[in-house]
């Protein structure tokens, strides 16, 4: 059972707080870059508690800066773009993408003093189709994070975004719990039913699989084992990377590159980045016919966007609607009622309530991940906070390319930590794309 103080350390991400005092280390995503038109007006964003606004000037600079201009206070939101950057509407006054104040229009010139006036701006990176930016305390920032998905041409990357309205934690643990896929997304299938060549029918042979779990120098791993006959292991690995990235095992390990990035907005708010390898089938998710699950596949659909701080990319299936659940699909089709993989995910995380109450949880074996995950994230936190102990990651990212996700088949016997080392030399070879420079 997580307790009370640390359900909250593990769930506060505001300035000041523990958890968010070591986000703060890393660059954090966004937005996307392509929300971020030259010229166009800013959008508010919503990093961490922090209420901040967004622009792209005509050069192509971006701005992240807090939504309060350093005048009067008046929000940034409400000003126009110009040129080489945004000016406030209550008197005029002018800022740059680093938050440099280019222009007071309303004082004398001999009264002026704008090279003594910034605006509160953070650093700004863009990669892998975001931009990322960087709220911490440091002078030079860390490196960027280097994740092989990030790292992909951008052709042959497919990036998805949504919004989660619950907090940040719960959403990521759903990625890092691999117990419910026999059953949420596939507990109305046989094994009989699916593709012979397809490693998914052994999560249905076996719906209660064992667990290895690991500390690791990027965050923690993990392993679900079944026996798959004939002297083999179905293994099913799944990752946590600091500070707020998973990588899914919903593919074979030889080709499957996918990544989730749980971004806290604020403490009931999670912006959710997901990146895909184009070039390799990551779904298993098919029967003998080759068609897909039921349930399984469904078009990401979108309210429209707004200006409100959480009113970007929000599901049509939501919360309000209990997430178009169908009770006669959910009888004789599905065994959520729920179509799509995100919007079941979703459904069971937000249903927790804002910030779940973890000190209600009863949790079992299956649970081992999540429980290492946790404590990895406190003891990381507090040896910041208390010792000044870089976390994981922060000025070695290279660490995140030994992550790998997926599935394969190993001999019975075989230590499960060199089947994944071995699987990993096989198939990240030196050709395989690196991170930027």
């Amino acid at each position: 059972m997580t307790s009370t103080r640390d359900n909250a350390d593990l769930t506060r991400v505001g300035p000041g707080t523990l958890m968010g005092e070591l986000m703060r280390q890393y660059w954090i995503p966004a937005c996307l870059s392509s929300e971020l038109e030259p010229g166009a007006p800013p959008i508010r964003l919503l990093l961490l508690g922090e209420r901040l606004i967004a622009f792209r000037d005509d050069q192509g600079r971006v701005g992240i800066m807090d939504h309060r201009c350093p005048h009067r206070c008046a929000s940034l939101f409400f000003s126009r773009a110009e040129g080489d950057g945004i000016r406030c509407i209550y008197h005029g006054w002018k800022f740059d993408a680093e938050g440099k104040c280019l222009d007071m229009p309303n004082l004398p010139a001999d009264q002026q003093f704008a090279d003594s006036v910034h605006a509160a701006a953070y650093k700004v990176a863009e990669r892998g189709g975001l931009v990322w930016t960087y709220m911490g305390a440091r002078a030079e920032p860390p490196p960027l994070a280097d994740i092989e998905s990030l790292a992909l041409p951008e052709h042959e990357r497919v990036t998805r975004v949504h919004q989660r309205q619950c907090n940040w934690l719960q959403a990521l643990e759903g990625d890092i719990d691999t117990s419910h896929f026999s059953f949420l997304h596939l507990g109305k299938v046989e094994a009989d039913e699916i593709a012979a060549d397809s490693l998914h029918r052994f999560n249905l042979t076996d719906r209660a699989p064992r667990y290895h779990v690991k500390d690791t120098d990027w965050g923690t791993m993990y392993t679900a084992y079944r026996p798959a006959g004939t002297g083999q292991v179905y293994h099913r690995f799944s990752h946590f990377i600091f500070p707020f990235v998973t990588l899914p095992p919903d593919g074979t390990f030889a080709d499957h590159v996918q990544a989730g990035v749980w971004v806290p907005m604020d403490d009931t708010h999670t912006m959710v980045f997901t990146f895909f390898w184009t070039e390799r089938s990551i779904s298993l998710r098919l029967l003998k016919d080759g068609s897909p699950i039921p349930g399984s596949v469904s078009p990401m659909e979108y309210l429209p966007n707004g200006n409100g701080w959480h009113e970007r990319w929000r599901l049509k299936a939501n919360l309000d609607n209990d997430y178009l659940i169908d009770r006669a699909m959910q009888e004789g089709g599905t065994f959520s009622g729920i179509e799509g993989l995100v919007a079941q995910d979703q459904a069971v995380t937000e249903s927790m309530g804002d910030v779940v109450d973890r000190s209600r949880e009863h949790l079992a074996p299956s649970d081992r991940m999540i429980t290492l995950t946790r404590r990895r994230l406190l003891n990381a936190a507090r040896a910041w906070r208390e010792q000044g102990t870089v976390p994981p990651g922060v000025d070695q990212p290279e660490v995140f390319r030994r992550a790998r996700a997926g599935a394969f088949l190993a001999p019975e016997g075989q230590d499960w930590h060199e089947a994944y080392l071995e699987n990993l030399e096989r198939v990240v070879g030196p050709s395989w794309p690196r991170a930027a420079e």
